[in-house]
């Protein structure tokens, strides 16, 4: 699977998680509609879930005039696992690239504002862990 779809289907997997609190192997299952499991796609969910806290509170500060909780459920779960991949998957994906993934991903899955509030928050993000 290429790192793309496991990003699209890891969002998948968080969101089901975030707005009906699947567990995290039950929403994974569901994404990977009976394709084989992606290492990538589970690490990326799996991280997200343990580091939840953390994640939520790196975002937090950088929300300017916004909660956590009004974030379209996108919006806030793109943010998450663009978070974790920015602090905890530096060694193989580079920072731009995590940039660039979520801001097309957010193309494909937010609203027309999505994609620039996204790439607003991670750029200050990567600023902060640098």
């Amino acid at each position: 699977m290429k790192r793309r779809t496991a990003r699209e289907k890891a969002l998948q997997a968080l969101f089901q998680i975030d707005v009906s609190q699947a567990e995290p192997d039950a929403a994974i299952e569901h994404v990977l509609e009976e394709a084989p499991g992606d290492e990538y796609l589970s690490r990326l969910v799996s991280g997200v879930v343990e580091h939840k806290d953390e994640l939520d509170g790196m975002i937090k500060v950088h929300l300017e005039k916004w909660t956590l909780e009004r974030l379209a459920t996108v919006d806030r779960n793109l943010l998450r696992m663009a978070a974790f991949e920015l602090a905890y998957c530096k060694e193989e994906v580079p920072q731009n690239v995590v940039l660039d993934e979520a801001i097309e991903i957010a193309k494909l899955y937010g609203d027309e504002q999505s994609s620039r509030f996204i790439n607003g928050v991670l750029s200050k993000i990567k600023q902060q862990l640098a």
